[in-house]
């Protein structure tokens, strides 16, 4: 018996062990539709995109899409190929379902039609009803326009003519429905199931109609030939989304879900431009996305969402770029491998300011939850973010290289670094600005000098770091608060914790007695096991108020 209980005991322990180290499901909204909807493939530089592509550029990181839409699916060809049964398995309590049909379901192939009012409606109303059993929430919509300014009695047909619409010279200015009653029985179900129904259809038609003929096919897929080479013939098409249009069309549909459904209000988001490397949003590229902001953009800012991913590439904001914000989703990354002894394509070096991952020369940037890195490894100077724009503001990012990570070069410009991640070797956080560093990590990875401050002659204030915690990679040791890479160079440490890879005498003059005349280096209340104020370097200085070095004070611009 002992031995059964005991087995019994170990066996429920596993359960436990596994269900705790389970990932966590996080919640879903599915989507089952059509071509309009569906994820498209990238391949070849296609350019079409379905709306449901598009709709995680809406949403936080807390909300997975999982987008099962497929070309030329019907309500009842997506159950009969097993499609659903594949989202029905999937979906769970506090998950969402978005339904949207009706395009292939008019069409009069055997395989694809369903009526309205009758199959059409049974399908949907299914789908409906078994998401809400299984405790997801559903969301019915009926099917956006086409785009549709002339009497052409193949409009529907043409779905499946690899979009060579044929109807540009009979063109009116009034937009012609082509769907009848599939629109219409959506809006029923949902009232009959009790759930939300979203008009996709009249959202995009009065798009589609307030741009007009001419201006709405910037929204579908329309390219002149040679333009793009997944179709180097050109493409006319009336029913299915460039990148823009689906962006434009699912911001509408994540309006709606934001206005009708409260428990997703929260998470849904909008962003001027998004960056992703999945095709969900505007541009593949960070660089891209900066080269799309207005020039001198002084009454407004440009929000910019990178979605997830490592973007492989050196990126300049210029000074043009004014007010522009980047925020960074799921690990979003930036890296580059340039280092200043690396010879460029004309034999010179780099430099130690050509051999940055990431420029800010504009003013008012503010970047949150990114990763900036300079992945050349330990071969002298390698910058991985180079500052030189005023009211530079970072918040929980991170910083990671070598010597010189950080380059704070602007000259009498403010920066701070907010719970920000900072690592390196020698002087990785180095420059002429002034810098507040407000509860940061300052991480060395090996042995060397915490900061190199250039404070210019006169300048209030140099770097301050307040509540700052210092750490080492495992057996760092004599590391060196600061050295002066200009004779008057400023560094205060306000309640930092140290730990013991600091040196006891903290500072270090850069082999040059006068400079310890004219630098200020000072600490107060520095903790742990790094801080040795009794050892320190006898002309450096222990403060006893602080109240000078509040951000506030700091970051003023005078």
């Amino acid at each position: 018996m002992k031995k059964f209980l005991r087995a019994l005991g170990m066996a429920l322990l596993g359960v436990l062990m596994v269900s705790a180290n389970a990932p966590k499901h996080k919640t879903t909204i599915f989507m089952i539709g059509d071509s309009t909807m569906a994820n498209k493939s990238l391949a070849s530089g296609n350019e079409e995109r379905g709306w449901g592509q598009a709709l995680p550029s809406y949403l936080d990181e807390e909300i997975v899409v999982s987008n099962h839409a497929k070309n030329g699916r019907s309500s009842k060809s997506f159950i009969d190929e097993g499609l659903w049964a594949e989202v029905e398995k999937n979906m769970q309590e506090g998950d969402y379902l978005i339904i949207q049909f009706g395009h292939n379901d008019e069409k009069p192939k055997e395989d694809r039609h369903t009526d309205p009012g009758s199959t059409f409606d049974a399908n949907l109303r299914m789908f409906a009803e078994t998401a809400k059993k299984k405790g997801a929430t559903p969301i019915i919509c009926n099917s956006i326009v086409r785009r549709n300014f002339a009497k052409v009695e193949d409009a529907v047909a043409q779905d499946d003519a690899s979009g060579e619409s044929k109807q540009m010279e009979t063109e009116g200015n009034e937009l012609i429905d082509t769907h009848g009653d599939y629109v219409v029985a959506p809006r029923n179900v949902a009232k009959e199931v009790g759930c939300v129904f979203i008009d996709m259809n009249k959202l995009t038609h009065d798009l589609v109609q307030g741009l007009g003929p001419v201006d709405s096919r910037k929204l579908y897929l329309w390219t002149e030939e040679g333009k793009v080479a997944a179709y180097p013939k050109g493409k006319k098409d009336n029913t299915h989304l460039n990148v823009y249009g689906a962006r434009t069309i699912a911001g509408l549909a994540a309006r709606e879900l934001k206005e009708k459904i409260p428990t997703l209000a929260k998470h849904i988001v909008f962003y001027d431009i998004v960056v992703s490397k999945d095709g969900s949003g505007d541009y593949f590229t960070v660089q891209e996305a900066i080269d799309a902001v207005p020039d001198y953009s002084k009454n407004r800012r440009t929000t910019i969402l990178i979605k997830g991913g490592t973007y492989e590439e050196k990126v300049i904001i210029p000074e043009s770029k004014l007010n522009v914000s980047l925020v960074g989703q799921d690990d979003a990354t930036i890296t580059w491998a340039d280092y200043a002894s690396k010879k460029n394509k004309f034999g010179d070096e780099c430099s130690t300011s050509g051999s940055s991952t990431f420029y800010v020369y504009a003013d008012n940037f503010v970047a949150e939850n990114i990763t900036f890195v300079n992945a050349a490894g330990r071969v002298g100077q390698a910058v991985a973010c180079f500052v030189s724009g005023d009211n530079a503001k970072f918040s929980k990012c991170r910083f990671l290289g070598n010597q010189d990570t950080l380059y704070t070069y602007g000259e009498g410009t403010h920066q701070l670094y907010e719970e920000c991640y900072i690592e390196g070797t020698v002087d990785f956080i180095f420059g002429k600005a002034t810098a507040f560093f407000d509860r940061c990590e300052i991480r060395s990875v090996g042995e060397g000098y915490v900061c190199a401050p250039a404070t210019p002659e006169g300048c209030k204030y140099g770097y301050v770091f307040d509540h700052c915690k210092l750490t080492a990679a495992d057996g760092v040791r004599g590391v060196k608060l600061a050295r002066p890479w200009r004779p008057y160079a400023q560094a205060v440490y306000i309640d930092c914790e140290m730990d013991e890879h600091i040196a006891p005498e903290g500072w270090n003059n850069w082999g040059k007695a006068s400079n310890e005349k004219t630098a200020f280096f000072a600490e107060k209340d520095s903790k742990g096991k790094g801080a040795n104020p009794r050892k320190r370097a006898s002309w450096a200085k222990q403060i006893k108020d602080a109240s000078a070095y509040a951000k506030e004070k700091v970051l003023v611009q005078e």
